[in-house]
């Protein structure tokens, strides 16, 4: 009997093992499959994504300068050096208060315009809604530099703008020549451009917002004041922080703006760090230019660090 069930638990344990290698061989071959699909996209990335950053940060610990090109091993490793060159050049400075003003004064107007709109257009009803959203969405979808070009127009002394405010009997200044009126226009239309990435973005939060829970809140009586406070915003924090994250990494990087309206002008008033690393590029400093470029990217890091800190869920 002993022997019987013994012979019986091996005959069934052998082709248990086979089938499992089976499997096994299986996955394996699958998971080659796999790699083979991906391995064009995977060689695309990393030569001209990882090479690059890994070459550009290398870059930013040498005096790698324009006449080095054609003789790359005369490059000196300088550290830090670089570096501390960038954090006490009085321009980068500049333009490092240029971009702090314009992310800080920018995204908060954004987001709350994108969320006053976002709650109109949730609570209205009809086709007039697809209509304003299309519209709203709009200049997203428009080339920047068509923007920037429309929009330095009618910036302009002569421009639109000043000729709507001469028929009320105001003189408008030159907007885009002025230092104290240069980034506020860059700033307005900053926002204007990307207020409809965010109202959609905030619409789709208020749409999943349970019903069952805005109702109990109407129900108990509070206001629509209390029911925004303590129901709508804190069940919207995740979106406000993909909001606030995937426009903040646009708005430190902000280089087409000035490019096209003012050069950085005037006085280096509207001068970002985007465009002080371009400039670098541009007058062959190589090395400098990637230290500005690493620096701008630690402040995109610990500005969404702090995001995620302030709007993450309490829950």
């Amino acid at each position: 009997m002993t022997q019987a069930v013994v012979g019986a638990t091996g005959t069934r344990g052998v082709p248990g093992r086979a089938r499992a290698g089976g499997a096994g061989s299986r996955r394996r071959r699958q998971g080659w499959v796999a790699w083979g699909f991906a391995l064009p996209f995977v060689a695309v990335f990393a030569v001209f994504m990882v090479v690059p950053i890994v070459g550009s940060f290398a870059m930013s610990f040498t005096d790698f300068r324009a006449r080095d090109i054609r003789s790359p091993f005369s490059v000196n490793f300088i550290g830090l050096e670089q570096y501390a060159a960038v954090l006490g050049d009085p321009v980068f400075l500049t333009s490092l208060g240029v971009t702090a003003t314009f992310v800080v004064v920018g995204i908060p107007v954004t987001m709350a315009i994108a969320l006053a709109l976002a709650l109109a257009l949730n609570a209205s009803r009809g086709r007039i809604v697809s209509v304003l959203r299309v519209g709203f969405y709009a200049p997203v979808v428009t080339s920047i530099v068509a923007v920037a070009v429309v929009w330095r127009y009618i910036l302009q002394p002569e421009g639109l703008l000043n000729s709507a405010l001469a028929v009320i009997g105001i003189q408008g200044p030159d907007w885009l020549n002025d230092t104290s009126t240069a980034l506020p226009s860059l700033i307005a239309m900053a926002v204007w451009r990307n207020v409809g990435t965010l109202m959609v973005i905030f619409l789709a939060g208020l749409q999943a917002i349970p019903t069952d829970v805005k109702e109990a809140a109407l129900m108990d009586g509070a206001s629509a004041w209390r029911r925004l406070t303590s129901v709508t915003l804190p069940l919207l924090r995740p979106t406000l922080l993909l909001g606030a994250v995937l426009i903040s990494v646009g708005f430190l990087q902000f280089f087409e703006e000035a490019f096209v309206m003012t050069q950085g002008g005037p006085l280096n008033s509207t001068l970002s760090v985007a465009y002080y690393t371009f400039k670098q590029f541009g007058f062959g400093q190589y090395g400098t230019a990637s230290a500005a470029s690493y620096l701008l990217f630690l402040a995109i890091a610990l500005l969404s660090l702090l995001q995620f800190r302030l709007l993450r869920s309490k829950d």
